[in-house]
């Protein structure tokens, strides 16, 4: 970050407000990828769990059917995990925006009130 106009003539910034703004914008857009990624994580779970019904009864006594329980238990961990930490991600991201966003408007006033200040008076 850096501030446009920190000596009073315009100190190589552009004097837009692009010099100082935080923008919510990648805050909510990976809250958002976090809230579709839980959801995406939730069904592939579910998927999963419909594609494996009655594999263990028609296969019983193969090597393989241990094997692809013990795959399945590790993947539904991990899966779970993802799911859950998007779960609790996303509001914390979305308070950030939130609270950047109100920081930006407190600045833009903040700055707008001193640039009137420092106007010469006609």
């Amino acid at each position: 970050m850096r501030l446009a106009s920190a000596d009073g003539g315009g100190g190589g910034g552009q004097g837009d407000d692009k010099d100082l703004a935080h923008s919510g914008g990648p805050w909510s857009k990976a809250a958002a990828a976090a809230g579709e990624l839980r959801i995406s994580t939730s069904e592939a779970l579910g998927k999963m769990a419909a594609a494996h019904e009655g594999v263990g009864a028609g296969t019983a006594g193969f090597e393989a059917t241990a094997a692809l329980a013990t795959v399945r238990t590790s993947w539904e961990k991990r899966l779970g995990a993802v799911r859950d930490e998007c779960g609790s991600l996303r509001p914390e991201l979305l308070t950030v925006a939130r609270d950047i966003g109100e920081v930006d408007e407190q600045n833009r006033v903040s700055f707008s009130r001193l640039i009137m200040k420092q106007e010469p008076k006609p």
